[in-house]
């Protein structure tokens, strides 16, 4: 047998020795997502049909083993998440997990799926800690994170005057790191922090928190929040015509998030994104069939989950085994290029380097069609963008 792996004939051998070390004859593949909550639009439904669309553009199978996808809501819970993904490993055969919006929960898995050495692919929740000081071995974090949003949007807003800040934070682990990563940017940018405020995840009434606000002469107020909660808090600032005296930065503003609120309020917001449908050809292409499946345009963290499905399915393909080392090191050593990213790369403590977007969101005299809300107005290069290795905590690097 070992005569005939030559040419052609060893490339068939070859797909035949990585179909047979696919473990349980599937490749499974867990969407692990916010379906119902507050960040359900950013995510949720969506981030399924992206998952879907990958996984039928890869073709269904590895080596004539069949890729299977499952999904679940873990209803912004860290016990409801962590029992979900820890059902999936033990019982279900899951061998990646993927987007798993909601910082608190998804830390929790993280650390899960490194005692079960499984793979887990970060696309909508934002904390750096991922790759900081919680990083994993088979840990990824594909779309975005805290510190690449407050570098952009952050030293934008003081250039154009911004100076004093106020911060309206979630009360858990995204919105701390958010606030903290941002807090850097714009004091180390020449401006100052003059108040801030938590507020519980999924907060309906905001006006306790945003009638502190006038009193500190504030001409920035900070959203270190996300989903449903930087909708309903942008909305009601603009009731008590906080918009009037101050600029307000979406720390975390999403496409969808755009969409309901309407450009009427939206209009004018910075913000740094790591994907727009408008941006090229290839963008719009994608998108397109996107839409016609979900009925909405997709957000970062949607095409972020193809993305990174069809990277990992390609690297399981290459390394001839879904074994998480071999995958995840194979995955390390390809570079990205897709209509999500051009030369990116995974980094020794799992961030996915790629460009990012700082962008603005027209006013709607601007916007020619429905879903026409960003003017981009930088490319971010990676490298810029993303927390630098030489300030990193994750002991892979050190």
């Amino acid at each position: 047998m070992k005569k005939l792996c030559l040419g052609l004939i060893g490339a068939a051998c070859s797909i035949t020795a990585a179909s047979a070390q696919v473990s349980d004859n599937t490749v499974k593949i867990g969407v692990l997502t916010d379906q119902t909550g507050v960040f359900s639009s950013l995510a949720g439904k969506g981030s399924v049909v992206a998952a879907e669309m990958a996984v039928e553009d890869f073709g269904t199978k590895i080596g004539g083993k069949k890729v299977e996808l499952v999904s679940a809501d873990h209803q912004n819970k860290a016990d409801v998440g962590t029992q979900i993904a820890r059902r999936w490993f033990d019982a279900e055969g899951v061998d990646m997990i993927i987007d798993v919006p909601n910082s608190s929960v998804v830390l929790a898995v993280q650390e899960l799926a490194r005692e079960k050495n499984r793979v887990l692919i970060v696309s909508g929740a934002g904390t750096a800690d991922l790759t900081n000081k919680a990083c994993s071995p088979n840990g990824i974090h594909w779309t975005w994170d805290t510190y690449a949003a407050a570098v952009s949007t952050a030293k934008a807003i003081v250039q154009e005057g911004g100076k004093s800040w106020y911060f309206l934070t979630a009360d858990y682990a995204f919105g701390h790191t958010m606030k903290a990563d941002v807090s850097r940017v714009v004091e180390a940018t020449g401006g100052k922090v003059v108040g801030a405020v938590q507020h519980p995840l999924n907060t309906s009434d905001f006006s306790s928190f945003l009638m502190r606000i006038p009193s500190t002469n504030a001409d920035v107020i900070a959203l270190a929040n996300g989903g449903s909660d930087t909708i309903n808090s942008l909305k009601q600032a603009q009731e008590f015509g906080l918009t009037q005296t101050a600029k307000i930065a979406g720390l975390a503003i999403f496409l969808t998030d755009v969409h309901s609120i309407g450009l009427q309020t939206a209009q004018g917001l910075y913000l740094t994104t790591g994907f727009y449908w408008d941006r090229n050809d290839e963008t719009r292409e994608w998108a397109q069939r996107f839409f016609k499946r979900h009925g909405a345009m997709p957000t970062m963290s949607q095409a972020g989950v193809y993305s990174a499905i069809m990277h990992y399915l390609k690297s399981i393909e290459a390394a001839g085994t879904d074994s998480a080392e071999k995958v995840v090191a194979r995955m390390k050593e390809t570079p990205v290029n897709d209509f999500f990213a051009k030369n990116g790369k995974i980094r020794a403590d799992g961030r996915m380097v790629h460009d990012m977007y700082l962008a603005q969101v027209k006013a709607p005299a601007e916007s020619k069609a429905p879903w026409d809300y960003y003017k981009i107005l930088r490319t971010v290069p990676g490298d810029e963008a993303f927390r630098p290795l030489s300030e990193s905590d994750c002991p892979l690097v050190k």
